[in-house]
């Protein structure tokens, strides 16, 4: 049997979490270690180009796990919530009817929640959900996203906002161009372009436009954050929350064992947790086996709608369609 025809509705699992906070990993793994597929939620990955700045999965990265809704659209193409619904309906069918795992992934909530809960909640009636909420402490998420708009830039962001640079009348409310990390750009570039700045005063400009995505990076993460505890408390939502804040706290002091950190802490109890979900239908996917090796003493931890243990004090700024 497959994972769509056994102990009653399909199975699917959704990771959802704030900006950096590890989704893709996650998803990843989940689906390498369960014969699944990734179908990207993520609003601006969804479209072509700009890579880095939307730091989007590499090849490398995807390891051979196929992706679904990953640069299908136009860089200045609309894709709307409703489209996504649609879109990301069928590609589950797909993954479901080749008897595999499909595995939501992305920080675009407004589309994960069209998906689940649109078109009358014909997909949450249809399909037994589980939600992995991967979330960590803000301070430390806040740390950690700042480190990795550095390393963006380190990698090539400012040649590559370069090369998509539309001119000095671009409209950023469009397509990829409504990425974090275009518009905070903008200015620097038509100085640069125009020639009307000095070399110092166009580092200054650049340090501006960086710390700017990353203040934006911050409140999106805010915003996804507040979303998902608001999904959370709704019917027919099992959502888990699993905690990266010692990873990132592993990160931030330079310890070398972060990875075996992510291992214990955050890899251990989502791959109990989805064995869980997913028996006994594990049983009938080929290569996959039901054993506890590597699992001993993990134990999942469930938050019941309504009750889902968050961090306290976070300040939320409104960023559409988070």
């Amino acid at each position: 049997m497959e994972h769509g025809a056994v102990a009653g509705k399909p199975k699917v699992v959704f990771v959802l979490g704030a900006t950096a906070t590890g989704k893709s990993k996650l998803a990843i793994a989940l689906a390498e270690r369960f014969n699944g597929e990734v179908i990207n939620a993520d609003k601006i990955q969804v479209h072509d180009g700009v890579p880095i700045i939307t730091n989007k999965v590499t090849e490398e990265e995807q390891g051979g796990v196929p992706h679904h809704l990953l640069s299908v659209r136009h860089p200045d193409a609309d894709f709307t919530a409703e489209e996504f619904r649609r879109e990301a309906a069928s590609a589950v069918a797909r993954v479901l009817s080749a008897g595999r795992l499909p595995v939501v992934a992305g920080g675009s909530n407004t589309y994960i929640e069209a998906l689940v809960e649109g078109d009358g909640a014909a997909f949450r009636a249809a399909h037994d959900l589980l939600f992995v909420w991967v979330d960590a402490e803000q301070e430390l998420l806040e740390w950690y996203a700042a480190l990795r708009v550095d390393e963006m830039v380190a990698r090539g962001l400012v040649s590559e906002a370069r090369a998509a640079f539309g001119g000095a009348g671009v409209d950023y409310n469009h397509g990829v161009r409504r990425a974090i990390g275009l518009p905070e750009m903008h200015a620097y570039l038509v100085a640069e372009r125009e020639g009307v700045a000095g070399e110092a005063e166009l580092a200054a400009m650049l340090e501006r436009a960086v710390r700017e995505i990353k203040d934006n990076t911050f409140r999106l993460a805010r915003t996804q954050a507040e979303k998902i505890r608001r999904l959370s408390t709704l019917d027919g939502w099992d959502v888990r929350r699993i905690d990266v804040t010692p990873v990132f706290a592993r990160k931030a002091d330079g310890t070398e064992c972060h990875e075996l950190t992510w291992k214990k802490q955050v890899w251990e109890p989502c791959e109990e947790m989805v064995r869980a979900f997913l028996e006994p239908s594990l049983t009938a996917v080929p290569g996959v086996a039901v054993t506890e090796e590597g699992n001993a003493g993990v134990v999942a931890t469930a938050a019941p709608a309504g009750d889902v243990v968050v961090p306290t004090g976070d300040v939320v700024t409104a960023v559409a369609d988070a």
